[in-house]
């Protein structure tokens, strides 16, 4: 073969196998981009711990890597929100972090954390820690608190006073020199906040009562190991790992063991025994051999709604087997609760008097007194249903037309007496007026004697 066309015959083979390296390398660029070009719509991407935190109080997504990496692992976390105003007795806003509280503004700042996305529409809330929402006048004394979201405690003003412990803020403002309100709206509400904590809170009061604080001082030194914070003469920054601004209510005068915090009538009952030291847990039952007569409170009262032959009335209590105490309530609630304690049947108008029912010795009786006016559905609500649920035994006593002092203010045939709705139409300063300021009562004591009686076969059971 001659040397030319052995060179031909290497030629073509080697332009054979440029060819086919040339092919390869084509497909190889072309899968590639096909790759690449379409790689997101079929390979999975695994994703390491991805959080996506919309807001507060919307559902956190978390995407995990699993062991396989072609299967997604999708979980949902419910946030809780910063602050409910969906309650219809009291707003309340329960914030944990770092948390700023600025005494001379009112405002909370709750410092967001790394993984937290602020949303603009749902960073700020306004509330009055007062726990009675629906009463416009009530809040109208009730100071204002600002709680806001930032990213960064750059923001804000240091910290003047650091605090290890969770705090609490609330207002004595509102109705707190009523004693009834004082212990529906402020108390039981401040027990059922901060019963949790076992005396490591601490108490920041705005609109601070003086007098309030002081009627009520062992219950604040039950619920709170430490002083109380003056928020409205503070002018630096409190902070707090966590706080609750504003008070859980359930009912009035009464707690609801169902929901949270779960805690009863009877345990709160419990906790005032032991902060005013009540020896009496349970009334007397007749028949016992303790020799002694039932002790029977009579509450005074002596500018409205007084009894205006308590004498007689005495008398005859003393006649059917009562040991007879007749006293008004004062400030000195401690003292006061001490006597009720010691009482196996306590009775009054219609007042915020009966309030003091909360220290009387499981199973004792109540008498209320209900007066003219259509009070019964206030009688019933205020006094009735949580008597109760403190495990005592209830009697009501309405009165008739011939018991109320309106007798000699009005005529025989009026609206007061015909037709109270119509008062009521008028709006609650009119029945406050008319049926509780204006109104004493004179009760028939031969009508009323049964209602004693009961009383007394009850303590037999």
């Amino acid at each position: 073969m001659t040397y030319n066309a052995i060179f031909a015959r290497s030629f073509r083979s080697h332009d054979q196998k440029k060819f086919g390296c040339g092919a390869f390398a084509g497909c190889f660029i072309i899968a590639l981009t096909i790759c690449t070009v379409f790689k997101p719509y079929f390979d999975p991407l695994p994703v390491l711990n991805l959080q996506l935190s919309l807001a507060v109080g919307l559902k956190m997504l978390t995407r995990e890597e699993t062991s396989n990496p072609q299967e997604l692992e999708i979980k949902t976390k419910e946030v809780k929100p910063v602050c409910n105003l969906d309650d219809p007795r009291s707003d309340v806003c329960e914030m944990t972090g770092d948390i700023h509280i600025h005494g001379n503004t009112s405002t909370v700042f709750i410092v967001l954390t790394d993984n937290i996305i602020n949303s603009p529409e749902n960073n700020s809330w306004t509330i009055r820690p007062y726990a009675r929402k629906e009463d416009e006048f009530a809040l109208r004394t009730v100071k204002e608190f600002t709680v806001k979201l930032i990213a960064s405690s750059q923001q804000i003003a240091h910290c003047n006073n650091s605090h290890n412990i969770p705090g609490v803020v609330f207002s004595t403002s509102g109705y707190s020199g009523n004693h009834f309100h004082a212990f529906t709206d402020i108390v039981i509400p401040l027990y059922l906040t901060s019963r949790e904590f076992g005396g490591e809170v601490k108490f920041v009061v705005s609109d601070k009562n003086s007098l309030w604080i002081s009627k009520y001082q062992r219950v604040l030194q039950k619920l709170s190991n430490y002083d109380i914070i003056d928020m409205d003469r503070e002018v630096g920054v409190h902070c707090f790992p966590s706080m609750i601004l504003g008070l859980i209510k359930h009912k009035e005068l009464n707690i609801d063991p169902s929901r949270s915090p779960y805690y009863s009538m009877k345990d709160f009952r419990m906790f005032l025994r032991e902060a005013y030291s009540l020896r009496r847990e349970k009334a007397i039952k007749l028949g016992d051999g303790e020799g002694r007569r039932p002790r029977l409170l009579i509450i005074s009262r002596k500018r409205t709604r007084a009894f205006m032959n308590q004498g007689e009335i005495v008398d005859m209590a003393k006649t059917l087997g009562f040991k007879v105490v007749v006293t008004e309530a004062d400030s000195n609630l401690a003292k006061f609760a001490s006597v009720v304690n010691s009482c196996d049947v306590m009775m009054g108008v219609h007042g915020a008097g009966l309030t003091n029912i909360l220290f009387l010795p499981e199973n004792a009786i109540f008498i209320q007194i209900v007066p003219l006016g259509g009070l019964e559905w206030l009688a019933k609500t205020d006094f009735e249903n949580p008597s109760k649920d403190m495990n005592l035994r209830y009697i009501d006593y309405k009165i008739g037309e011939e018991e109320s002092s309106l007798r000699q203010q009005y005529p025989p045939d009026h609206q007061v007496f015909r037709n109270p709705n119509s008062i009521s139409e008028q709006g609650w300063d009119a029945v406050k007026t008319i049926y509780l300021e204006k109104q004493n009562v004179k009760l028939d004591a031969g009508r009323f004697r049964p209602t004693l009686l009961q009383a007394m076969k009850l303590l037999h059971l």
